[in-house]
């Protein structure tokens, strides 16, 4: 996770040790899947049906996916749920982490120690 705190506050070698030690951290990259989890419950319409009454089906999952053509919700089965979760959640830690490692380099760019 991105830390707010002041990466000029460490040394040239505090910096490259954090960021050798978060590209150990990073998990296999075959796991990432970008998008978010959406729970849904819906009615059915037919008449009668205990939805009328306020218990709607589901709980349904979907995955938001994007698309050059916009987003699209793909429905996740049960059994699969509890994985893709995982899965979306490890690429947003992957995400924080490319992003902590991406600011120091920016900050040994400005002190002219990139190596």
């Amino acid at each position: 996770m991105i830390q707010k705190i002041s990466l000029q506050n460490f040394s040239t070698g505090q910096l490259r040790t954090r960021r050798a030690r978060l590209a150990r951290s990073l998990p296999t990259l075959e796991a990432v899947l970008h998008g978010a989890l959406v729970i849904q419950r819906r009615r059915c319409g037919k008449p009668g049906c205990r939805c009328t009454r306020g218990e709607l089906h589901g709980p349904y999952v979907f995955l938001t996916v994007r698309r050059k053509t916009g987003r699209r919700l793909l429905y996740i089965p049960a059994a699969l749920a509890a994985a893709v979760r995982r899965q979306v959640t490890l690429t947003a830690r992957i995400e924080a982490t490319l992003a902590e490692i991406s600011a120091i380099n920016l900050e040994l760019l400005t002190r002219g120690e990139l190596a």
